[in-house]
């Protein structure tokens, strides 16, 4: 790195998000996708939401903790995918630094809340099968309450630093983010003094947050798959892991694109920028899109009460006609 006197650093009033930089000319066509996995997203997680709410029957700790995956997915994709349409389709690429460090909060925020939900959903599931004759006595509404706390406080604490960091950052060279959203990898890449301490926060964060709680998932599941093999019989076997199922899925959906990601921008310097750009893109689009499609589909309960709704509104429309 060259001396600092070499350079002469700005406060940068304004960043220009250019997409995804070397496929320009295919903005509209990657929009169009983007665009219906959008509103997908916002129609199935509006819909969970209001289910579990409106469903007296459905006021049970595991839906509650749906109802917050759902939350969290809504916050999530609505912070990232609006301005990202606005970049591909009207190159309104144009972002306060002020409403750049106030996205990257959200996003970073709404995905450590995820990652906490899954857990919480971990445990739950875990004392469901492990200890279900006190699993009301464990789980009341007020541990519930207390564990969402928990979770926006723990996403609060660990960002907040982030966003100090990157807000003491100088630069020195463009205000061009080779990015679809503001990324704290992306934007450190534009800063000209020393960013050791950035660097080693991300990972140390990565480990023992994103890491820890994948790990504590895991043992989790195999608590559970050693109490589920003890039943007696296979239908009480099969009925247990039927249980976890919808849990596993979306389990899988986060995590997979969100370690590819977090690995691939560590190899940055051998995969091309464009690769990287999708798939930092496929964290704030696939888990939100695919997860209330899970819950609606596998989870018997909740697809009762969705195929209440259309019934009821196919009846309304018939004798509006």
């Amino acid at each position: 790195m060259m001396p600092a006197g070499n350079y002469t650093f700005f406060t940068p009033v304004t960043y220009i998000l250019t997409g995804i930089l070397g496929k320009e000319e295919s903005h509209v066509w990657i929009s169009i996708p983007f665009c219906l996995m959008y509103i997908v997203t916002l129609f199935g997680n509006s819909l969970l939401l209001f289910i579990i709410l409106t469903e007296q029957s459905l006021h049970e700790p595991m839906y509650l903790f749906v109802s917050m995956l759902a939350a969290a997915d809504l916050l999530l994709s609505t912070t990232a995918v609006p301005k990202m349409l606005a970049v591909f389709w009207f190159r309104a690429g144009e972002i306060s630094f002020t409403s750049c460090l106030t996205q990257m909060f959200f996003i970073h925020v709404s995905f450590l809340a995820e990652s906490a939900i899954l857990l919480a959903m971990a445990f739950d599931r875990y004392v469901a099968i492990c200890d279900p004759l006190r699993y009301t006595m464990i789980l009341t509404n007020s541990v519930i309450g207390k564990m969402g706390l928990a979770v926006v406080t723990r996403s609060f604490c660990f960002i907040f630093p982030l966003i100090f960091l990157v807000k003491q950052l100088k630069f020195c060279r463009t205000n061009l983010l080779p990015h679809t959203y503001c990324d704290y990898m992306a934007i450190t890449r534009l800063a000209c003094n020393d960013i050791t301490v950035i660097f080693w926060y991300g990972i140390a964060m990565g480990i023992l947050v994103i890491g820890l709680d994948a790990v504590l998932i895991a043992l989790s599941y195999g608590l559970i798959l050693r109490a589920v093999f003890l039943l007696p019989s296979k239908d009480a076997r099969l009925k247990a892991l039927r249980t976890c199922s919808s849990h596993l899925c979306v389990i899988l959906m986060f995590y997979t694109p969100a370690f590819f990601s977090y690995f691939a921008h560590r190899l940055g310097h051998i995969i091309p920028g464009y690769i990287l750009n999708l798939l930092a893109n496929l964290y704030v689009l696939i888990p939100p899109l695919l997860n209330p499609i899970v819950y609606e589909v596998t989870t018997k309960e909740i697809l009762k009460c969705v195929i209440n709704i259309f019934h009821r509104c196919i009846s309304r429309s018939s004798l509006l006609s």
